[in-house]
């Protein structure tokens, strides 16, 4: 089942539940076929991020998931080439020649923008994939939402909730960052995990994400009922991420799969 996680597509239903978390946290109701263009976008742009990142080195040590692509690069560059057309013409069905349309192609074209500005910049952008990537991703998930909710919802207690959800998303592309730091070295991948000595960037990330647990533990106690399930989810998500980053008895493609996984969680919120 290794092809599941190479193709991304557990990054995909993990994005359908996230997407999911933020209609139910804004009282907004979608059908599958949302479902259905968010996951294509999202496997396009991290299809395409791979991709990039295998182009021409074949012969490095890189990555499971990064040798895959580099060795199918022809076959998966044309099914993404054929998902983004699929995708376009799927938007304006279902989203018509509407603001949000307007507004959705000028995120992708943003975070495609984004992509190549990191690679342009090399070292230099350090950190930056990380932290670029966990906002793209926690707004792609929340935007249909946003973007259909009563101005009403859209307050401080959602914000709040938004900021937790992209930190946690932070938080997963540290650790995976960390797992992948000899290979991104070697193949001059811009990376995080290269501004820090492997033992100071564990450290920051134990903090960072003990930090997380203990501000969604007071958002679940100090927010009204509503929230709740939605703090108690993402504080469930954060202390998987704990558990299963400093188990050392893991592999580190385990641990990869395992953090991935973490993202079905809100799935949970079709039985509520």
């Amino acid at each position: 089942m290794l092809w599941i996680n190479w193709l991304s597509l557990d990054v995909v239903l993990g994005a359908m539940a996230g997407m999911l978390f933020f209609s139910r946290l804004l009282h907004v109701s979608l059908d599958w076929k949302m479902d259905l263009l968010l996951g294509l976008s999202v496997w396009v742009i991290y299809t395409a991020d791979h991709l990039l990142d295998s182009k021409g080195k074949a012969e490095l040590d890189l990555s499971p998931r990064h040798q895959f692509h580099a060795r199918n690069f022809k076959t998966l560059g044309a099914i993404v080439l054929l998902a983004m057309a699929f995708g376009l013409l799927g938007a304006i069905q279902i989203l018509g020649w509407s603001q949000e349309l307007y507004w959705s192609i000028g995120l992708t074209l943003l975070i495609a923008g984004s992509m190549v500005l990191i690679r342009w910049g090399g070292e230099k952008m350090n950190g930056w994939k990380e932290l670029s990537t966990a906002i793209y991703y926690g707004l792609g998930v929340s935007w249909i939402p946003m973007l259909r909710a009563h101005a009403l919802d859209l307050n401080w207690k959602y914000g709040l909730l938004v900021g937790l959800f992209v930190s946690l998303a932070f938080v997963n592309l540290l650790m995976l960052s960390c797992l992948d730091r000899e290979q991104d070295k070697q193949a001059g991948f811009p990376s995080a995990a290269l501004l820090l000595q492997p033992d100071k960037l564990t450290l920051k990330i134990r903090q960072l994400t003990i930090v997380l647990i203990v501000l969604s533990v007071l958002v679940l106690l100090l927010l009204p009922s509503f929230y709740r399930v939605f703090a108690s989810l993402l504080l469930g998500m954060l202390l998987l991420h704990y558990v299963i980053f400093f188990d050392k008895r893991l592999e580190p493609e385990q641990v990869r799969r395992r953090t991935e996984a973490v993202f079905l969680l809100p799935w949970i919120l079709v039985l509520v």
